[in-house]
């Protein structure tokens, strides 16, 4: 280990080395695990994602008890324009749970193409949303964070805060295929850290982004526009769901059990709502 190193280690709190140092790390020659994960970089990252966590939008956790060991799936809404949401989901489970877990999220394929954000992406542990890297990932007994809704529900504006978007099908027949349980997760909070009263659509597609969003800061204040409002989150995990069948059962059954899913979801967003007593203070 370099002087550098040493130095910077000594700059990360304890309670962070403490839990990260608790997290897997099945690594090649080359430091990193086959997806790109590098266990190494996370305690880094943690320190300043710490802050934000704990500082920031002061993040309440309801129900970490409810994730399992071993394969899950975890399936939450999305919201804020920015996913600083499952940035909290993933830091919640490796501060607030014991042992801490790594929550491999499902990004989405566009940003695979991102120059240097696709590299950090995957040496924190985030993939692209693939059925293939999904199997291998459960095949792993590792937990997967998933986003039904994509860039519909991070992209929405404010008018539509809570109310979900339509969920994707894919999770379901993973989940079935694999034998997966399934933790539903309710975020409160992220509607309110970029409210979007605008979508631009014409300069989304122009930019190849999923949305071009006009909120109080953004594109007023240029890149610092992009920077979130202190909204106060809570994140509920539901108790864990499972299902009997294979993956290749017909449409209508796929669909009525992701309904049920989502039912949940807005069931723990509803009871969230009725217990918040403030957004920003």
């Amino acid at each position: 280990m370099s002087r550098l190193s040493r130095f910077v280690d000594r700059l990360i709190p304890d309670r962070v080395l403490e839990k990260t140092a608790q997290l897997p790390a099945d690594v090649g020659e080359l430091g990193v695990d086959p997806f790109g994960y590098d266990p190494k970089l996370v305690k880094y990252v943690a320190t300043p994602v710490e802050w934000l966590y704990r500082q920031y939008f002061r993040v309440q956790v309801h129900g970490m008890a409810n994730v399992p060991d071993g394969r899950v799936l975890l399936v939450a809404n999305h919201s804020g324009q920015l996913p600083f949401d499952g940035m909290m989901i993933g830091t919640s489970l490796i501060l607030d749970r014991d042992p801490p877990r790594m929550a491999r999220s499902m990004v989405e394929k566009w940003s695979a193409r991102l120059p240097f954000v696709s590299v950090f992406f995957a040496r924190v542990g985030q993939i692209v949303g693939t059925p293939e890297n999904c199997r291998r990932l459960l095949a792993r007994e590792e937990a997967i964070m998933v986003f039904p809704e994509g860039a519909r529900g991070i992209s929405k504006t404010f008018d539509k805060r809570y109310q979900l978007e339509r969920f994707g099908q894919g999770f379901m027949r993973l989940a079935l295929e694999t034998n997966t349980p399934i933790v539903p997760i309710a975020v409160v909070g992220a509607e309110e850290q970029a409210p979007s009263f605008a979508n631009i659509e014409s300069l989304a597609k122009l930019m190849q982004m999923p949305a071009f969003p006009v909120t109080p800061t953004f594109p007023l204040l240029g890149p610092l526009g992009l920077l979130p409002l202190p909204s106060r989150y809570s994140i509920y995990f539901g108790e864990p769901m499972r299902f009997e069948g294979h993956g290749d059962e017909e449409d209508e059954v796929i669909f009525r059990y992701v309904s049920e899913v989502k039912a949940k979801i807005e069931e723990m967003l509803e009871a969230g709502l009725k217990a918040r007593t403030s957004i920003y203070l």
